[in-house]
């Protein structure tokens, strides 16, 4: 996606966040909003659902087609010495704040980026090794 809408900060840090709940805390998140909020989610919760990586396809689903969007997941850090570096790196890819990047390193393994080109993410992988990450595509 090639989305050229500018968005606040605290609207991407709450998107990412969402993005990268698991289904568990997504369920959960669907109860709180309903139970304290009386929001719904629509289509009897869809919504969290592909939020949260799931989605249809049962037993018989066709095979997938080839994958075109990769995410970047941060395994861990080579050695300690690397993690600023590392950090840097992920402020700069995420355009997070230092405490959330030093977060997210610190809480590897974790995802750096999501649904992102593999042009994009191969570049993201490169970056993130060269400061001392180890990385994975998936």
């Amino acid at each position: 996606m090639s989305d050229t809408t500018t968005y606040a900060p605290e609207i991407k840090d709450l998107g990412e966040k969402i993005v990268s709940l698991t289904l568990g805390k997504a369920v959960e998140l669907a109860d709180y909003l309903e139970k304290v909020h009386n929001i719904k989610p629509a289509a009897g919760g869809a919504v969290v659902m592909a939020a949260a990586g799931g989605g249809g396809g049962g037993a018989g689903a066709e095979a997938a087609p080839a994958k075109t969007e990769f995410t970047v997941v941060l395994d861990g850090v080579v050695a300690a010495d690397k993690k600023i570096s590392i950090i840097k790196v992920v402020r700069e890819i995420t355009g997070l704040g230092l405490k959330e990047a030093k977060d997210l390193v610190e809480g590897a393994p974790k995802n750096v980026k999501e649904n992102v080109a593999k042009d994009e993410a191969e570049s993201i992988k490169k970056k993130l090794e060269d400061a001392g990450a180890k990385i994975s595509l998936k």
